[in-house]
């Protein structure tokens, strides 16, 4: 059962991002957390601007259950104790 939702903000090309998603995607299967993952400028090119707006300048973003938990890396002690 997946009790939580990660939401991993990025952009092609963003060495950072691509670390950080390889690293939720391996947390995910110990952890038990959905994760999705969401390139804000192929959403804002669909119309939607606003998380590009938002987080833009600080990628990779981690969002828990919608609400913005730490950039540019994973805080995963923090993180493995608000799965917890």
């Amino acid at each position: 059962m997946v009790d939580h939702a990660i939401e991993l903000l990025t952009r092609a090309g963003c060495g950072l991002c691509e670390q950080a998603a390889a690293r939720l995607a391996e947390l995910s299967g110990e952890l038990g957390f959905g994760l999705t993952i969401t390139d804000v400028d192929a959403a804002a090119a669909g119309g939607d601007a606003a998380l590009r707006a938002e987080y833009g300048d600080r990628l990779p973003v981690v969002l828990l259950d919608g609400a913005e938990h730490s950039y540019w890396e994973i805080d995963e002690p923090r993180l493995r104790a608000d799965l917890g």
